[in-house]
């Protein structure tokens, strides 16, 4: 058994996966339009835009993502769940996190925590909610 992930957008998946796939190391591997669908549309896909995202798969780390638009007025930014990025350098952790912080709500900003040496919680402006956790010696007066 596999268990993925799968993220709605309302209207920037295109520009949520090719940003991740940009600057996160990210590669698409599918994407696919409405306006790409094969044969008649399925009764209850109401998405006109035939440029919106049908279907998009990218490998991301050891895991994939799958992802679609969805009609903007049923699509919500996510709560309660996020994509938890662990990486290897506090290096790495701020590059991510200065990237992912532009136009983000930030809920807890980037830095050291007992269990991480920098540890970051936001909802980037595509309306995705990530973890950021720098792995290594943990934060100031702690022991590894």
């Amino acid at each position: 058994m596999k268990l993925n992930t799968y993220l709605n957008y309302g209207g920037n998946c295109r520009q949520a996966f090719e940003f991740y796939e940009k600057h996160l190391g990210g590669k698409i591997t599918m994407m696919m339009t409405h306006g790409e669908m094969p044969g008649p549309t399925p009764r209850g896909n109401v998405i006109e835009n035939k440029d919106a995202i049908l279907h998009a798969r990218m490998e991301l780390g050891e895991t994939e993502l799958m992802a679609a638009d969805v009609p903007p007025e049923r699509f919500q930014p996510m709560r309660s769940a996020y994509l938890c990025l662990a990486v290897k350098s506090v290096e790495e952790a701020e590059r991510i996190y200065n990237l992912l912080a532009e136009g983000a709500e930030i809920f807890m900003p980037l830095a050291p925590q007992f269990f991480s040496p920098r540890f970051a919680m936001l909802r980037d402006r595509f309306g995705t909610s990530w973890m950021i956790n720098a792995e290594g010696p943990h934060g100031p007066g702690q022991q590894g």
